[in-house]
């Protein structure tokens, strides 16, 4: 970006040449011609089975040497979602589970648990999906039409960040792009939406549809405003900014690369082999035919006579023979199988029809299986709690404004609860042989059978106070029939 490393605002000041729109409309034609957003278009594409096999075409030799598409022959464009079944195993190990929040300050864990909640949950694993299909995911920090402090996830090709340093932890500005449908009498029209943020405010516009014209302030929408606002007495309004850009970055990795980078061209090749052994299959009842002394104009006649009448007319000593097309199951086996696990190996993943399910493997064996999928999640959860780290800060400012107190210094930790395949017959004997050695609130969090460690706990207290007090007895020296008989 041409702002990336210099704030937009200097840039103008230092004399540029250029006004603010149209350094801005710079950055979006940038945009549109980047391979980022190819590639966040690519992954967003494959999530949704849209695949490159789908394009194919069955080309044979033509007039001069060129291919011409033969629609005669079959074409399967067999599509397997690798690309999908990845990326929501990755989700639902490390996200399908409600993260725990710990702090010593019982006050700001319950004003957190009430923003933090399943809502919330929900939104981070869209937000996780948007990081893994595009190499980022981005969240909107706003106030909406209740005054309650709410998160928006934004689609990452609507999103153009402008960075402040090239490790890109720290935002200078966002420029956001998104198309609007309206109505014009009886047609329905689509209009671009402009709108640059920085800490100062949000600036809006629109943007014709070719993009020759440049930007223009959108007055119906207010070309200039705050982050939010404050009702002071009397209805009175107040304009406010937070000192951030409201926009948070949730990163798959540090290199900000999706998923699709590594697993295309494997995707594809599995893709194609598959379709065309189907092809073959297809097209192998019709071989290829020899004829001798055949009595028709043109080949195209005897397919058609064959397919029709099921017989052909030749001429003397005449004949139809086939040459048949050898197929190899055995290479083509080998060749997709080995496809299949680079996949899931530099995929990092788990395949789940692998033979090593089968026979109940222990909890050691479970978790080197697991053991690249727990690598890919723990450069997530990294990037996740950088994230997370920073919306606490809006969420920190957001209780001292409303309730007056500051828990910007309390320590606070996001604990995220992977979901991981166990042997639960070996879970439950770890448990039982460690009774006594580690607290009951260990055990119960690492029993299978729990899902709420907490609530749990609090369901066993109230059951021992349900519970009879053990029978002391009235007999002292335990006689049957009292002391002294």
């Amino acid at each position: 970006m041409t702002a990336a490393m210099q704030t937009i605002s200097d840039i103008i000041k230092a004399g540029a040449p250029m006004t603010l729109e149209q350094i801005i409309k710079q950055e979006i034609d940038d945009w549109r011609r980047s391979p980022e957003l190819k590639l966040m278009k690519l992954g967003q594409q494959y999530y949704g089975g849209d695949h490159e096999v789908l394009k194919r075409r069955r080309e044979v030799i033509g007039e001069g040497g060129r291919k011409v598409e033969d629609k005669n022959l079959a074409n399967r464009r067999l599509v397997h979602m690798f690309i999908r079944k990845l990326v929501d195993q990755k989700i639902g190990y490390l996200l399908s589970k409600q993260p725990s929040i710990q702090t010593n300050n019982e006050a700001y864990a319950s004003e957190l648990s009430d923003i933090f909640g399943k809502a919330f949950l929900r939104l981070l694993k869209n937000i996780g999906k948007d990081a893994i299909n595009n190499g980022i995911g981005w969240l909107h920090v706003y106030y909406n039409d209740t005054g309650e402090l709410a998160f928006k996830r934004i689609s990452p090709d609507e999103v153009i960040p402008l960075w402040k340093d090239s490790a890109h932890t720290e935002l200078d500005g966002v420029i956001r792009t998104y198309e609007l449908d309206y109505y014009e009498g009886m047609n329905k029209r689509a209009i671009t939406k402009v709108e640059y943020w920085d800490n100062t405010g949000v600036r809006r516009y629109t943007l014709d549809a070719i993009g020759s014209v440049g930007l223009k302030s959108d007055e119906e929408a207010g070309a200039f405003g705050s982050h939010f606002s404050a009702m002071e007495g009397e209805g009175k309004e107040t304009p406010l900014n937070w000192e951030q850009v409201p926009f948070i970055p949730f990163k798959y990795n540090d290199d900000e690369l999706p998923l699709i980078k590594v697993l295309q061209s494997l995707v594809d090749d599995y893709d194609e082999q598959r379709s065309d052994n189907s092809n073959n299959i297809a097209d192998l009842p019709n071989g290829i035919y020899v004829l001798k002394d055949y009595d028709g104009t043109d080949l195209g006649e005897f397919r058609h006579n064959l397919s029709r009448y099921r017989a052909v007319k030749v001429q003397g000593d005449g004949d139809v023979n086939t040459l048949t097309l050898d197929l190899n199951p055995e290479a083509l086996k080998q060749h997709v199988e080995q496809l299949r696990k680079d996949i899931y190996e530099f995929g990092r993943g788990v395949d789940t029809q692998s033979d090593k399910f089968g026979s109940s493997p222990s909890g050691i064996a479970l978790r080197f299986l697991y053991a690249d999928l727990d690598l890919d999640a723990n450069d997530i959860e990294n990037e996740f709690q950088a994230g997370l780290e920073q919306l606490l800060w809006f969420v920190d400012k957001h209780i001292a404004n409303t309730i007056g107190t500051d828990y910007s210094d309390v320590s606070v930790d996001f604990i995220f609860n992977r979901d991981m395949m166990i042997n639960e017959t070996e879970a439950v004997n770890n448990v039982k042989s460690s009774v006594g050695i580690i607290s009951d609130e260990t055990l119960i969090a690492n029993h299978p059978f729990v899902t709420d460690p907490a609530d749990e706990l609090a369901r066993m207290e109230k059951q021992k106070a349900l519970e009879p007090a053990p029978y002391s007895g009235l007999n002292p020296d335990n006689s049957p029939n009292g002391a002294g008989g």
